[in-house]
């Protein structure tokens, strides 16, 4: 007998898993996602989330609850029925609704735990030079990010690519992890692994406000950073008095008697930004006000004195 699967997500991230599941034939009783956030020019129109226009494109039932711990949203999810509740991409639940299910809820986590528990994994992950990060599934429990582990699978992390790229390329590694995890629990042949507590790392949530570049660092930690918050939030400086967002660059370590933060430029072609123990070099940027755009359009409306 098919499991009845609950899926629970919002964001492009975990259309895949998604989509997986109904690709392979899994009975997904229903969907839950976020509500509808109003959005577009003069915020008029309702937008829906990515989760919900896959599931209502292939027939399957949405909840949108605006409270998870309302009597009413549970009533109508435990009337689904679930054998298991996927999680990818989604807020915090309640005990009354991870612990709903018979077999439990699992939770995909972008990052091989404990290490980089909390919000934001890809990003904290390429801000500290990570060489490989990974994917995750384990079973949701009290504290967040803390459950035992089902499977893992790691993915390598090239010293240039940004969180974005990351992170297109591990929405699809995880939607396999999720899909290798339900054929397991199927089985009943599973075994759980505990998290080793004293390993644990934190990803905290990421603020415009503490994406500040700091040249006053190394190049490679500035590199690291700008890339780690690309293209969202994005890391930022100002120049004229006005927030540029620097969304790619390069880097180089070469002595200079330039103070960190010093713009040099030839005015056409490249513009590099002095750091700690060298420069980086601007790839792709987005000055306030401006389209995003490469380094050498930048420069044909803009002159560095």
């Amino acid at each position: 007998m098919s499991l009845r699967i609950v899926f629970m997500g919002t964001p492009e991230f975990a259309v895949p898993s998604l989509d997986i599941l109904v690709r392979n034939g899994y009975n997904v009783a229903g969907v839950v996602t976020a509500t509808d956030k109003r959005g577009g020019r003069g915020k008029k129109k309702l937008l829906e989330s990515p989760v919900k226009k896959y599931a209502l494109a292939h027939g399957i039932p949405v909840l949108q609850p605006p409270n998870l711990k309302s009597a009413e949203f549970q009533e109508k999810l435990r009337a689904w029925n679930a054998d298991l509740q996927v999680v990818v991409a989604f807020r915090m639940l309640p005990e009354a609704v991870w612990d709903m299910p018979r077999i439990g809820t699992f939770n995909l986590h972008g990052s091989l735990l404990p290490k980089y528990r909390g919000a934001a994994p890809i990003n904290w992950a390429i801000i500290n030079g990570e060489k490989e990060t990974g994917v995750t599934t384990f079973f949701i429990r009290h504290e967040i990010d803390t459950g035992d582990i089902l499977l893992q699978d790691r993915l390598p992390i090239a010293p240039d690519e940004t969180a974005g790229e990351v992170h297109d390329r591990m929405m699809h590694v995880g939607a396999e992890l999720v899909l290798k995890t339900i054929q397991l629990i199927e089985t009943g042949q599973y075994e759980l692994k505990q998290q080793d507590h004293s390993q644990a790392s934190k990803a905290p949530k990421i603020f415009h406000e503490t994406c500040e570049i700091d040249f006053n660092q190394p190049s490679q930690t500035v590199h690291n950073f700008i890339r780690g918050l690309s293209p969202y939030p994005a890391a930022w400086t100002t120049l004229d008095g006005k927030k540029l967002k620097i969304l790619r660059t390069g880097m180089e370590n070469q002595s200079h008697d330039q103070p960190p933060g010093t713009f040099l430029s030839d005015n056409k072609n490249w513009v590099k930004v002095a750091t700690q123990d060298g420069f980086v070099w601007l790839h792709e940027l987005q000055l306030q006000g401006r389209k995003r755009m490469m380094v050498k359009d930048f420069l044909n409306g803009y002159d560095f004195d």
